[in-house]
């Protein structure tokens, strides 16, 4: 584990104990049981994040944020891995601050990160229109017209895409799907004409959304960067978005080993506890080592993004590849070991197992990342 500094040390703690505290997996079978699955969140349990100041992590100070950088997000992000904190907090506060910092104009820096560092507002980036992550498949329309642009297509499992005072689209001005020359960013707040939500039940009970653009309008002043250089922004924003879901996932994992370990402390079956049996044992083993080098790969992952390192876009890849890879084991084995029980709603292993699934589909599956990691090292 890398050296913190006093500050990360102090956030990482902080963000610990009010997780445990405030937000542990209850929570989330709380917002399961009451149908709140539509907003994917609790807004005061998010409010009470945005005291603590976690919004504002990586925004500038001049825009209200204590701009701790990518690593310190990563660092709140592993802690509400380990409960399934759900929150607009990685869609919000990681990927729509990113795209406003990396992109947006003076005038969109100062209406919006301020309210995204006070919670005020909620972010979300829509890019993927299909299955799969294929951030370079962007097909929707963006059509020049005499005051700006008018938006038609539809985007599909989107983080807080219903919940979003902003959004963040990738639309196309010219090219075809597939290439990355053409796809412009425009910012649409909700309730624009034409734009519809359509709230998702999915497995992991978070706020995803598909969304539909029926000849949205929006103004010139509204373009993210530069026409048809969308994707200069988004290429570093979907880096901050895999590597700060990495340390998410991490911390997901993390907890689902200490779940494991203490139930092969204290489980007993035929007259000795089951940590004894050297085969449990060896898979105990494996999946530690495995949690220690996802670690390395996270951190070297959210340091080179902090760095500005040329490096980061191929040590991200490799983060969440190996984030998809532990989590996956980590939950299985969390519902192996612990045998009958584990296949049940009344244990936790089973929550943990289905936000693994959805997030390792999210900002690229393991097969997407390592075809990007070959790509980028030149085979």
């Amino acid at each position: 584990m890398a050296i913190l500094t006093e500050e990360q040390t102090m956030l990482r703690d902080s963000a610990k104990g009010w997780v445990a505290d405030k937000a542990p997996v209850a929570a989330l079978r709380s917002l399961r049981d009451s149908g709140a699955w539509k907003a994917g969140y609790d807004a005061a349990s998010f409010a009470q994040m945005a005291e603590m100041g976690w919004t504002g992590v990586i925004i500038p100070e001049a825009f209200g944020g204590s701009e701790l950088g990518v690593r310190a997000m990563g660092l709140v992000l592993e802690e509400t891995g380990r409960t399934l904190a759900a929150s607009p907090l990685h869609a919000s506060a990681l990927v729509g601050a990113s795209a406003l910092m990396l992109g947006g104009s003076d005038a969109q820096k100062t209406g919006w990160l301020p309210k995204i560092a006070s919670g005020e507002a909620v972010a979300a980036l829509a890019v993927d229109e299909g299955a799969h992550h294929k951030p370079a498949s962007v097909a929707m329309t963006a059509t020049k017209t005499g005051a700006g642009f008018v938006l038609t297509g539809k985007k599909r499992f989107i983080p807080e895409g219903a919940a979003a005072d902003l959004l963040i689209v990738a639309a196309r001005t010219s090219g075809s799907a597939g290439e990355t020359a053409g796809i412009t960013l425009f910012l649409v707040e909700k309730g624009a004409k034409g734009l519809s939500a359509t709230p998702l039940h999915a497995i992991d009970n978070r706020g995803h959304a598909d969304l539909a653009f029926d000849k949205v309008e929006v103004s010139a002043d509204a373009v993210l960067g530069e026409v048809g250089k969308g994707f200069d922004v988004l290429g570093p924003v979907l880096d901050r978005g895999a590597a700060g879901l990495a340390a998410e996932m991490l911390g997901t994992a993390t907890q689902a080993f200490e779940i494991i370990l203490d139930y092969l402390k204290t489980r007993t079956q035929f007259g000795q506890l089951i940590g004894s049996f050297q085969a449990l044992q060896h898979r105990a083993a494996k999946l530690f080592t495995e949690l220690e080098l996802t670690r390395s790969c996270v951190e070297a992952a959210l340091d080179a993004i902090d760095r500005g390192d040329a490096s980061a876009p191929a040590l991200t890849s490799l983060a969440k590849t190996k984030a998809n890879e532990t989590l996956h084991l980590a939950s299985i084995e969390m519902v192996q070991m612990h045998g009958g029980i584990g296949m049940t709603d009344a244990h936790d292993a089973g929550l943990y197992m289905k936000r693994a699934r959805v997030a390792e589909a999210l900002y690229g599956s393991s097969s997407y990342h390592r075809d990007r990691y070959a790509t980028l090292g030149g085979y």
